[in-house]
């Protein structure tokens, strides 16, 4: 949603530009009608190019990132992406409610993973277990389970397989579960101290009140 507004703020400045370059070629300047057309083309593109650019570097500070940083993340988490919505399709198929209920906490899990980094890109290398193993184990290991699962006639090996692949699935999906955790554990750690402090400050203040109510006695 917000790279949707900064689109449409680019576009908006970046046609206001334009309109107002041809409305002074034309009649400032008395420039042709298709002359005037390709100043306030140039004019448009240049401005919207410039914001992006800005916009850009300002991200790059906001993340403490480097250039190379931020585009391999970036093309890391489009990837991601991909596999999130092959790996929804496929555990969306699960038709028992207890498989149901435990596939969409995977899901949950997963996209909170992803929305996290998105927002802040530099948690990318709090979960990169997640991103260059486990992800790519889920989708795997749920679009084979779906396969098999749809055929029509099953023998011994392939229902040992598949129970067997559900298996593995509760497991990988425990495992997302810690990559989560660990890319928290920051933000944990911060309010546990934060609330230390708090508690340290009104105990101070509760001490010193109790103090001055005996002195006034």
């Amino acid at each position: 949603m917000k790279g949707f507004f900064q689109f449409m703020l680019r576009l908006s400045a970046a046609s206001s530009t334009a309109v107002l370059t041809w409305l002074l070629a034309f009649f400032a300047f008395s420039q042709t009608f298709l002359l005037s057309g390709l100043y306030a083309l140039g004019g448009g593109t240049v401005i919207y190019i410039s914001i992006k650019q800005i916009t850009y570097i300002r991200n790059l500070k906001k993340y403490g990132l480097s250039r190379r940083e931020y585009k391999y993340i970036r093309d890391n988490l489009k990837e991601a992406k991909d596999k999130i919505s092959r790996l929804q399709k496929a555990l969306m198929k699960v038709k028992t409610l207890d498989h149901a209920k435990q596939n969409i906490e995977i899901i949950r899990t997963v996209r909170k993973i992803y929305s996290n980094t998105k927002k802040e890109p530099k948690r990318f290398y709090q979960a990169e277990a997640f991103y260059y193993n486990h992800l790519d184990s889920l989708v795997e290991l749920t679009e084979k389970h779906v396969y098999l699962a749809s055929q029509p006639a099953k023998s011994w090996e392939m229902t040992t397989s598949l129970l067997e692949t559900e298996q593995t699935i509760r497991t990988v999906g425990s495992t997302v579960k810690k990559d989560l955790h660990h890319m928290l554990k920051g933000d944990m750690d911060t309010l546990h101290f934060e609330l230390d402090v708090a508690k340290h400050s009104l105990n101070r203040t509760k001490n010193e009140r109790s103090a001055l109510n005996e002195g006034t006695k």
